[in-house]
């Protein structure tokens, strides 16, 4: 089957030390661009950044730098720099999450990149935005997962009644990176769209307020939820004889296929119960209804008849299902990459498709500077051209 590349012909130069730009660059190489790392001598700090390999080597760079270019530049030196700008002659997008205040010195400050490169797409992509009180502060994944609102709400559900000891948790991995990285590429996405050059300032903050928007409706009624209180009246996370699955109705046809799912039991015959708002308020009895039903029956059992019946219910996963579950099979959600030194892996091609056919990586993570030649040929003629420039204008 034909591949749906739609960014085929667009090259992207990304200059990310962190999850959320390479993620955003990671995303529109699936979708077709040819993305250029620019790292510096030192390398992208994610390429040591845990998990790791038995060899040393990160499995989350593999992961975010997959179907990448590497190119090796110094921009500390005004060579580097001329290199850089002629890379961007050649580019609609710049994916950068230089620190504010660095950005002048390696001519990546909003202005100078809109003066030389005025079609170009400059991606910023920054904790806290590029504007505003907080512009210039760092962050980590646990500052901005809490940020944005969702660190505080978990574990909640089933999870904060099992535990109700437990203090916040962090989501495994880098979940509020990752959710800046998508809004970022969709915003790119929508400046290429628009068809000339612009600056574009991705917040990874706002990227999980957006997340939490659930939580901010309700602070117009003095509703402030907490990880102890936040949770559906009925469904959400439940205990069945072999794992777990999640359960959420939002509409009255998925409440409806749900009693039937249930096999119309006698209390759900209730006709109070038609009322939504008389089902919110006797909420735990119909979840203690229904953990005792779920618990009498295996998951894939559940889940079948559910999606039969248009009842959201889905599996929780371990990380060997997640693999070789039916879904992802058929969709071709993964790929196996060979990972030089590592062997072959399973990674995530994209989390999207434009057609029947999978998108495929096309490459694993590339090596550091593997693409060196994009630069060295053009690099004495960029060279000559930036001296040129300065001292014409000395």
């Amino acid at each position: 089957m034909q591949q749906d590349t739609p960014l085929a012909g667009i090259r992207v130069v990304e200059h990310a030390a962190g999850v959320a730009g390479a993620w955003a660059g990671r995303l529109l190489a699936a979708m077709g661009a040819e993305v250029i790392m620019v790292e510096p001598p030192t390398l992208c700090p994610l390429r040591k950044e845990a998990p790791l390999f038995a060899n040393g080597e990160s499995a989350l760079f593999e992961y975010v730098a997959a179907g990448k270019r590497s190119v090796v530049c110094d921009l500390e030196t005004a060579v580097g720099r001329d290199v850089l700008a002629a890379l961007l002659d050649t580019a609609q997008i710049l994916i950068d999450d230089t620190p504010l205040q660095q950005r002048p010195q390696w001519g990546l400050d909003r202005e100078g990149v809109a003066a030389r490169h005025p079609d170009l797409v400059h991606l910023s992509v920054l904790p806290f935005g590029a504007s505003g009180p907080k512009a210039g502060w760092t962050a980590s994944e646990i500052n901005l997962i809490h940020a944005g609102g969702e660190g505080y709400l978990l574990p909640n559900g089933l999870s904060a009644h099992l535990f109700p000891d437990r203090p916040p948790l962090k989501i495994a991995g880098h979940f509020a990176e990752l959710q800046g990285g998508v809004a970022a590429a969709l915003s790119a996405l929508s400046a290429l769209w628009f068809g000339t050059g612009q600056f574009v300032d991705a917040s990874v903050q706002d990227a999980n307020v957006a997340v939490g928007a659930f939580a901010l409706q309700r602070y117009g009624d003095g509703s402030i939820e907490h990880r102890h209180t936040r949770s559906f009246r009925y469904g959400g996370v439940i205990e069945c004889r072999d794992g777990y699955v999640e359960l959420l109705t939002l509409e009255e046809r998925q409440w409806q296929g749900l009693v039937h799912l249930m096999d119309d039991p006698e209390w759900a015959r209730d006709e109070e119960l038609n009322d939504p708002v008389t089902r919110s308020e006797r909420g735990d009895a119909i979840n203690a209804a229904i953990r005792a039903w779920a618990r009498e029956h295996d998951v894939e059992e559940l889940v079948a008849r559910a999606q039969k019946l248009g009842v959201p219910m889905a599996r929780y996963n371990t990380p060997e299902q997640i693999l070789t579950g039916g879904h992802e099979t058929a969709r071709g959600t993964f790929q196996d990459v060979d990972v030089p030194g590592v062997g072959e892996v399973k990674i995530q091609a994209a989390p999207f498709r434009f057609s029947e056919a999978p998108l495929a990586l096309s490459a694993a993570a590339p090596a550091p500077g593997a693409d060196q030649d994009l630069v060295t040929s053009g690099a004495a003629a960029a060279s000559r051209a930036g001296a040129a420039a300065r001292t014409a204008t000395a």
